[in-house]
């Protein structure tokens, strides 16, 4: 059998010698083929994934994940991991942990994610690169793509009913403000190359402002446990475990905070966009699954969806500015310059988010500005 995939290559010698090392002894104990070892995937952060097969079951395989120690916590990695499998969700099994070199060995879920199954059915697919990163055209959603929301759904509330305050990080004033920072920082003064003078002279405490309003509106909300990339790539499908179930990663950054933040970033994600009415379809759904579960109050702010569905706005314009930061940074500092090719899809959401609420019309006024947007202004008369 042969395994064409991308070659894995090394920076760092001395760590190449102690995966060698570690993956010989893991071959033995667990019957992988050593030539069957391969690159599976890369994210934005400093983890890798290589997928091995068994030696007797060569249509069957494991992942390893590499996580440097001194840039990722695989200790996290790996309590929530138990966590969500005591809460009944399908997520990889800790089958091996070098802990002290953040090597671990993995059950595969598989290689098609919801992404895949939403953009192409068949599974033949190659990315998501024809996909636009405006707004201007969305993926229009069919039953089947309802279908595979609910599941999504369905999921997400099971991992909030398990939810226990002091277990997580909480998702904090500081740690808000700390995301907000990345906006300021990594795409208004390294991508946009504004400086800290001209937005204070020209946009004096506007920012500071907005910041404010969105910390605010966010700690209004119930906590619960947060995924914190929640999103159809994210989310694995087996027919091993039934039609019925999503298989959940890249879980390791869960926090104890908002519980509009993950319907959010379901909702408004990075690489793929959804009509209007079938955002509002699915949020609504989820509503009012979480009130039936208890973990919104019927009987006070959240019985109200609009209400509901402004907080999740709210949320998800943090969401958007942290991811504004975010890509850039990976853009600039990491040269990883496809992030960039989605920048323009969140300033659609932000924009959209703005342009419906009152408070942030003199954000949006700084956005135009700095993004050399001139919105069309007029009177019409009649049916246009």
């Amino acid at each position: 059998m042969q395994f064409n995939s991308t070659p894995i290559v090394w920076s760092d010698p001395k760590r190449q010698t102690a995966f060698q090392e570690w993956f010989s002894a893991l071959c033995l104990a667990h019957h992988l083929d050593p030539k069957s070892l391969r690159l599976a995937s890369s994210d934005a952060s400093f983890r890798r994934y290589f997928r091995v097969n068994l030696t007797h079951h060569g249509d069957k395989s494991l992942i390893i994940m590499d996580a440097p120690p001194d840039l990722e916590n695989s200790h996290v990695f790996v309590k929530i991991c138990r966590m969500m499998r005591d809460a009944d969700l399908w997520v990889p099994d800790v089958l091996a942990w070098q802990e002290s070199l953040g090597f671990l060995l993995l059950s595969d879920l598989g290689q098609q994610t919801m992404m895949q199954a939403l953009c192409h059915p068949t599974g033949d697919w190659g990315g998501l690169s024809n996909v636009p990163s405006d707004l201007s055209n969305v993926l229009i959603p069919n039953e089947k793509t309802l279908d595979l929301f609910k599941k999504a759904i369905s999921e997400l509330i099971t991992w909030q009913l398990a939810s226990k305050p002091n277990v997580l990080p909480n998702y904090d004033q500081a740690l808000l403000h700390k995301e907000l920072d990345l906006f300021h920082t990594w795409y208004l003064y390294q991508n946009k190359k504004l400086s800290s003078t001209e937005i204070e002279q020209q946009w004096p405490s506007l920012l500071n402002n907005v910041y404010q309003q969105i910390i605010r509106h966010n700690l209004s909300t119930p906590s619960v446990f947060v995924h914190r990339d929640f999103m159809p790539r994210n989310l694995m499908m087996s027919l091993s475990q039934g039609d019925h179930r999503l298989g959940i990663l890249d879980f390791q950054d869960g926090v104890f905070g908002p519980i509009t933040y993950d319907i959010a970033s379901l909702m408004r994600d990075a690489f793929v966009s959804w009509p209007e009415e079938f955002v509002l379809d699915v949020t609504i759904r989820y509503w009012e699954e979480a009130k039936n579960k208890g973990l919104l109050d019927q009987n006070g702010l959240w019985d109200d969806f609009g209400a509901f569905y402004r907080e999740v706005e709210w949320m998800g314009l943090q969401r958007h500015l942290k991811i504004l930061g975010v890509f850039s940074r990976l853009s600039i500092r990491d040269q990883k310059h496809h992030y960039a090719h989605d920048i323009p899809r969140f300033l659609a959401y932000i924009r959209s988010t703005c342009f419906r609420y009152r408070e942030l019309g003199p954000f949006l006024k700084f956005l135009d500005h700095i993004e050399d947007i001139h919105p069309q202004e007029g009177y019409a008369f009649g049916r246009v």
